[in-house]
């Protein structure tokens, strides 16, 4: 028989969909009419074994015992799905031949690939496994990527990098969770100083803005508005635009911070004529956004529902697993593939079905439109969060699913919605010697933000005028008839949010100032991933690094004394950019797997002597939490240490 093997039960039964029938549903298995079986992964089936595994002294946190490294890597069942790995790996040894389906990216590969490997199967039937690429649930998809498997083989440098990734993420986890927590205990902390490739630099995010916010100091700056009364007798308002010769009294966001200066600005052009250098009418159009990925679902989420990230995901699941409504949730996608945009009519009477509260949406919605959404070049593992084509009572969902899947559905239905239009209006004018700018937006279709008219995320009666600009022609005179100097006070960097901070997180490459760095974070997902992001957020309210007031995140003292404690490059997303670069040049077959790891545990070691000889920077953790004194030697943790949340 053929066996494949999908990364997710609902990847498995979308397969078994278009494979012969009668079939035969199993626990934990289809087979399908000509005797081919069809069985799947709940994601991982393994993980990386606890340093325990390796020797048992390990099973107690000492400094002696860092660095751990293996010298061979060991693996162990998940707990929580061992009854459906002795059903795949019982399927393996039974197959003639085996298929890969995990998702085409590096997770995907290496998690179906580990599951072969450490099932024991022969060499010759690793070799002859082959590879099916599926990112499409659509059947004719499905089909056409089961008619055009490759061999597995090919794709050994994506595992490769995969496997490279996470066992960095364990190393470097492992042993500077074990050496910071033996560092705090020695001065008296008892919590779990978690460290992370990740985690580590979001905290230090939080960290380094709430202290911004702490030491901002406010100061006035100074701002001058002229009224310009034209040949026909119409006004209109306009901003001083600083000179270059301004520059000594400018902060680095160009503002005026010297009062006398505008004050002269204000004598100097009162009463003055004035003369318009540059007319520009523009008419601008916005396209609709993108459907949904997780993270920017999960942000507006939080903009408008106040839902955190990871309970967002949680809804997002239920509407996935349990109620069939929406496609798959942990998707870093937000195009579609073509195929879909020919089952457009059956998801948007789901739609109307599930969603009374869109009916006049779906009315005005055009059908025969099609955003840019529809893209296959654009396709990754996943495509992009969307409503299927299966609808149910509303009633039946819980607020919260009604509010998510609302939201999903809006998306979607923009792609059907024409444009948003308006114009832009400036006019540039000098008036003794100064430059002077006048700018107006003026609303001409509200396309797709007709979606959004009854909500206050639009803001489109503050951003555009009722009023026009009145019409005038380069070369025109007229008279500045007023002058007004005013007096505003910079404002303090605001405190990050659920929304902003997973924001922060998929744009982590704002944050840093290395243009290589920046350019290799623009380049991937950001800090974490879909997946990850709202784990590791959790997990440092959890290790109580992170406290909430209001809607703003805040570092605990806790948090703050650990980020504080640490090295510079530890708290900053550098790290991840060099490995991703990295990880990428092994995909590429350019970096050898050795290349990489070598370098990375002498780093390791370095790190660790660094951290140690610096042992006193962890003094300010004394007090804080539960704490005892240093002097007694505590246990040290029996429970199973927190792994690496990179």
């Amino acid at each position: 028989m053929i066996l494949y093997i999908a990364e997710k039960p609902s990847v498995g039964r979308a397969v078994a969909d278009v494979l012969p029938k009668p079939q035969q549903k199993g626990d934990g298995f289809i087979k399908v009419g000509n005797g081919d079986v069809v069985t799947w992964c709940i994601g991982h089936l393994l993980e990386q074994a606890e340093p325990e595994a390796y020797h048992p002294d390990y099973k107690k946190w000492r400094k002696e015992h860092l660095p751990i490294i293996p010298q061979e890597w060991k693996q162990q069942i998940k707990r929580e799905t061992s009854k459906q790995f002795s059903v795949v790996k019982k399927l393996i040894k039974e197959a003639r031949l085996l298929v890969n389906m995990g998702d085409p990216d590096r997770v995907g590969q290496i998690l179906v690939d580990e599951v072969i490997n450490y099932s024991g199967v022969s060499k010759a039937k690793r070799e002859m496994t082959k590879r099916c690429l599926i990112n499409d649930m659509n059947p004719a998809a499905i089909q056409k990527a089961l008619n055009n498997l490759r061999n597995n083989s090919d794709f050994i440098p994506l595992a490769t990098s995969a496997l490279a990734r996470a066992r960095a993420d364990w190393l470097y986890g492992i042993n500077m969770t074990r050496l910071c927590t033996l560092l705090g205990q020695d001065v008296g902390y008892q919590g779990v100083l978690s460290i992370g490739r990740v985690q580590t630099p979001v905290l230090g995010l939080v960290v380094h803005r709430d202290a911004d916010i702490e030491n901002f100091v406010s100061k006035p700056f100074y701002e001058v508005f002229v009224t310009v009364q034209t040949q026909q007798n119409e006004t209109f308002s306009a901003k001083w635009q600083p000179s270059d010769a301004c520059e000594p009294y400018r902060d680095e966001d160009g503002r005026v911070l010297v009062r006398k200066l505008a004050e002269t600005v204000v004598q100097k052009v009162t009463g003055q004529p004035s003369l318009i250098t540059a007319v520009a009418k523009d008419q601008k159009k916005q396209h609709a956004p993108l459907p949904y990925s997780l993270s920017a679902l999960q942000i507006d989420a939080s903009k408008r529902f106040n839902l955190n990230a990871q309970k967002t995901l949680d809804i997002c699941q239920q509407l996935y697993e349990r109620h069939k409504l929406i496609t798959y949730p942990r998707s870093d996608c937000r195009y579609l593939p073509t195929g879909h945009f020919a089952e457009r009519h059956g998801v948007v009477d789901a739609i109307g079905k599930t969603a009374p509260a869109l009916t006049s949406a779906i009315s005005a919605a055009d059908l025969a439109l099609k955003s840019k959404a529809w893209n296959d070049a654009e396709i990754s593992a996943h495509h992009a969060i969307i409503p299927t084509a299966t609808s149910m009572d509303a009633t039946r969902l819980s607020h919260d699913e009604r509010q998510i899947y609302e939201l999903i559905a809006r998306q979607y239905l923009m792609q059907f919605y024409p444009p948003f239009v308006y114009a832009e209006h400036q006019i540039d004018v000098e008036i003794a010697g100064g430059q002077f700018i006048a700018r107006q937006k003026t609303l001409l279709a509200p396309g797709w933000k007709a979606l959004l008219a009854s909500e206050k995320t639009t803001g489109l009666d503050a951003e555009f005028a009722k009023t026009q600009l009145p019409y005038v022609q380069v070369g025109e005179r007229g008279t500045c008839i007023d002058a007004q100097l005013s007096e505003k006070q910079t404002s303090p960097p605001k405190y990050f949010t659920d929304a902003t901070l997973l924001a922060a997180m998929t744009g982590i490459a704002r944050y840093v100032t290395d243009p290589e760095v920046k350019k290799v974070l623009r380049e991937t997902d950001g800090l974490g991933t879909e997946a990850t992001r709202a784990g590791i957020i959790e997990l440092l309210f959890k290790r109580q690094f992170l406290t909430k007031q209001g809607k703003d995140i805040r570092a605990t003292e806790i948090g703050k004394q650990l980020i504080n404690s640490l090295p510079e490059r530890m708290v900053v997303p550098d790290m991840t950019a060099h490995w991703e670069a990295q990880l990428e040049a092994i995909c590429q077959k350019r970096l050898r797997y050795n290349d990489f790891m070598l370098p990375l545990t002498d780093g390791l070691k370095t790190l660790l002597l660094e951290v140690d000889s610096q042992k006193q920077n962890f003094s300010a953790l004394h007090g804080l939490g539960q704490h005892k004194s240093p002097q007694r030697k505590r246990k040290y943790p029996a429970r199973k240490q927190a792994r690496s949340q990179a």
